[in-house]
Parts: C-alpha cells; structure tokens; sequence
C-alpha cells in the first residue's frame, strides 16, 4: 500500500475514534455554539455599523464565531491532540510501524480540518435560521480562502506550541492561555473600536484579528467587492510559514522527560 493509501486510511480512522466518542464529539460541537447563542442573548440583536452601512450584531458574531471554530479545532485542538498521543508513547511508536510518520500527521490534520468544516457550516446555518443573517454569495470565495489559508495557518501554529508544553496535563492550560486573551482583543467577542489603541495595537500583531478581519470583510452585506483582504490574509500566510518553519525544527516524537 501507498503512502497516500495510508494517509487515507489514517484520516478515516482519526474520524471513526472521534464519532466512537460521542460525548467528546457533542461538546465539539456545540462549545462554539453556546458563544454565539449567549452573545446574542447577552447583546441582542441590535443595529451595528459597519463599512457601507448598517448590519444586525448577529452578523458580526457568526463571523467571530467562525473565526474561534477555527482557533478552537486547528490550533487548540490539534495541539492537545498531539501532546496527549506523544504522552502516550504513539507518536514513537508510529515511527517503528509502516505507517510514515507524515501520514500519520495528516491524518490528524484533516481530521481536524474536516471538524471545523462542519462546525463552520453549523454557526453560518445556525445564524442564518435563528439570527436573520445574510449568508454571503458573492464573497463566499473569499470567504472559503480566508477559512483555507486560517485553517492551514492555525494548524501549523497547533503543532508548533507542542513544543512548548511539557506534558498533556499542561496541554489545556497553556493553549488556552495563547489563544483566549488574544480572542477577547481580537474582534471575534467584541467589535472593533471598543478597545485601546495600544490593546488594538497588540492585537494586529497576532494572526486571530487578522482571520477575523478578513471573515467580516466576506460576511459583510454592503462589501461592493468580492471579499478579499490580501493585507490579512499575508500576515496570517507568514505566522503558518513560521509555525511550520519551527515544528520542522523543535517538533518532538518522544514523551518529554
């Protein structure tokens, strides 16, 4: 059998153990549906300004709330993933079997990139039937590019932090607490213009702002072009060359000692 044979295979079974596992796989989905729903009940549903003119907040919260589905799964996700196998000593031993290392990872990654599909689709359906948003149709390309190149970019960074955590019991600690102040700043819980300059500041240094930027950018109603936002989408490009660039240097196959 081929290695893309076997890549294959892999993704099928990351996705059988993950449905096998129908609580862990319930609260996947529905973590990021809760946001959305208690932003709205906490916010409402009121008139919010945007360029061109004026949308619902609900239109403003299923594009943050896409924007933390991708967060959550490429690099919380992922990251934890990772850390709790290599704990367990798989990682290692799926060096000693047939199965190449790289397959073995991708059948983690598109696992997990087929996780924020759906649950991507879950928020924009969810928003669309409960919340009266507009489902964008001529930006949906840029919209999908801006899911693509986030997903690949997160993704890359949820393998690059492994290195950083010690063992799985710090896994959900130290993911979270590099991910969810980043979240507060970063127009994906509260809209722009409401924080410091020198907060806002920090925030465009960081790649969550810049996903968030480019998916309201798609699912603005008033956009007169077609979405694209070359700006965001080239920062959140660099930090995925940089993730890769330092998983290729410091990722670690054996439980750390």
């Amino acid at each position: 059998m081929n290695a893309l044979a076997l890549a294959l295979r892999q993704v099928r079974y990351e996705n059988r153990a993950f449905w096998r596992n129908p609580a862990a796989a319930f609260f996947t989905f529905v973590f990021p549906l809760i946001f959305l729903v208690i932003f709205n009940l906490l916010f409402g549903n009121d008139e919010l300004e945007v360029p061109g003119g004026t949308t619902n907040v609900s239109t403003f919260y299923v594009a943050g709330i896409t924007a933390l589905s991708v967060v959550y799964t490429g690099y919380t996700g992922l990251a934890m993933l990772v850390t709790l196998a290599r704990d367990q000593g798989l990682l290692k031993r799926v060096r000693g079997t047939p199965l190449p290392p790289w397959a073995f990872l991708t059948g983690k990654l598109v696992h997990m990139t087929l996780t924020m599909v759906l649950l991507v689709a879950l928020v924009v359906a969810m928003g669309a039937i409960f919340y009266d948003v507009d489902v964008p149709t001529k930006t949906m390309p840029a919209f999908v590019i801006a899911l693509v190149v986030g997903a690949a970019a997160f993704s890359s960074l949820g393998l690059a932090v492994t290195a950083a955590i010690p063992n799985a019991d710090a896994s959900p600690a130290i993911v979270q607490a590099s991910s969810l102040p980043l979240l507060f700043i970063s127009d994906v819980f509260i809209p722009a213009g409401q924080a410091p300059d020198w907060l806002a500041a920090i925030a465009d240094f960081f790649p969550i702002k810049h996903l968030s930027e480019a998916l309201q950018t798609a699912f603005n109603p008033f956009e007169s072009g077609y979405g694209f936002e070359p700006l965001h989408l080239g920062v959140m490009a660099a930090w995925g060359v940089a993730g890769l660039l330092l998983s290729l240097r410091y990722f670690s196959w054996e439980p750390r000692r």
